[in-house]
């Protein structure tokens, strides 16, 4: 199989090369096209009022190229012109924190697996829930999603389909097992901590969680926090068929 691999954390995180190596352990053709510096929460935004420029990175059990451009940009450029055939598919992570439920609306993580799969590619997002705390060795949460990744029955799943999978924080050994399960509509409660600059001038850190009474049972960032590892089909077709029902039945005064 040849998979692109890319990430929002950046070309030299641990995840990143823990999957390249777990990869290339099982015999895959890995290419890498990574940013390289951290875009965590950039979501699917690309780069278009300045240019996209690039660097070779070679290391003796390493090699690719990193980006200085959003993980989107790294998977149309990529596409477009770096890599020298189509990619079997596109992997992206193993992320430093968990992605669930809104999270996804943000993930850059989630946003490159989500542009492969707009250009028609089985996708993954793959992220581990560090717990806030360091993140320890990943290699075996990689080995285990590119095992997960040669399982899957991407043609029965459909076309233009990310699956999310999130990794609990705690040793691979210890997690619960894998459940498929639906997202989280609970959303965040976020505050901005003011504070001041040397020189008087306010900013702003932003701080947040989601309420716990706010998670339904059995839903990814429920079963991730009982120490699940959870599987969930992601699609983007935004198009609201209720609303769309309920608009055509409204005087709106169109011709």
């Amino acid at each position: 199989m040849k998979v692109l691999l890319t990430n929002d954390d950046g070309i030299r995180a641990p995840g990143l090369r823990a999957l390249y190596a777990a990869l290339r352990e099982a015999g895959h053709t890995v290419w890498v096209v990574a940013p390289m510096r951290q875009q965590s929460g950039v979501g699917h935004s690309l780069t278009v009022f300045e240019p996209v420029r690039s660097m070779d990175i070679v290391e003796p059990e390493f090699r690719g190229t990193g980006i200085f451009g959003t993980p989107t940009d790294c998977v149309k450029l990529a596409l477009g012109r770096l890599l020298p055939e189509r990619p079997d598919m596109v992997i992206s992570g193993i992320n430093a924190g968990p992605n669930v439920g809104p999270d996804i609306l943000y993930s850059g993580t989630v946003g490159a697996a989500t542009e492969a799969a707009h250009e028609d590619l089985p996708s993954m997002a793959v992220s581990h829930d560090t717990n806030g705390g360091p993140e320890t060795d990943p290699l075996p949460q990689a080995r285990h999603a590119v095992a997960l990744a040669e399982r899957v029955d991407w043609p029965r799943l459909g076309r233009r389909r990310v699956l999310n999978v999130n990794y609990p924080a705690r040793p691979l050994d210890k997690a619960l097992g894998l459940r498929v399960c639906v997202q989280t509509s609970a959303v965040w409660k976020n505050t901005y901590l003011e504070r001041k600059d040397p020189r008087g001038a306010p900013y702003w850190w932003l701080e947040g969680e989601i309420p716990p009474e706010t998670i339904e049972p059995q839903s990814d960032k429920d079963l991730l926090s009982q120490g699940y590892i959870t599987l969930t089909p992601l699609c983007f077709e935004f198009t609201d068929r209720h609303g769309l029902a309920a608009l055509e039945g409204m005087e709106l005064g169109g011709k």
